[in-house]
């Protein structure tokens, strides 16, 4: 990253190599198609998808990983399936030298929104 004063979504993607930048454009393109009306904005010096004007998740790329944080409340098959990336309280980390799961990535922006609708 060239900078750490990020004034947009695109701007910090492409601050990182190409091969990062691809991963993270698609996480973006992943999230905003399951999360109807999404918006987003810079939120802690990284991407914030939003709903309704209000933060939802980030996501961020790091050297050696992606990270996707809060984690949203889950059970089930969900929450099983996620256990392989929790890192610490509230954050997910899928390495990047593997396959990045974009299918569980929209699952759980799916499940973000699930637990704001029962809000």
């Amino acid at each position: 990253m060239a900078t750490t004063n990020f004034q947009s979504v695109d701007e910090y993607i492409a601050s990182f190599p190409a091969e990062l930048q691809t991963i993270l454009q698609r996480v973006r393109e992943t999230i905003h198609g399951v999360v109807p009306g999404a918006g987003e904005k810079i939120g802690y010096q990284m991407p914030t998808i939003t709903l309704d004007g209000t933060s939802l998740l980030h996501f961020s790329g790091w050297k050696k990983h992606l990270a996707i944080y809060p984690i949203p409340p889950v059970d089930g098959e969900l929450a099983t399936a996620i256990e392989p990336y929790r890192s610490g309280e509230g954050t997910l980390k899928f390495p990047l030298a593997q396959p990045i799961p974009y299918e569980l990535i929209a699952r759980i922006a799916e499940a973000f929104v699930a637990s704001r609708a029962a809000e």
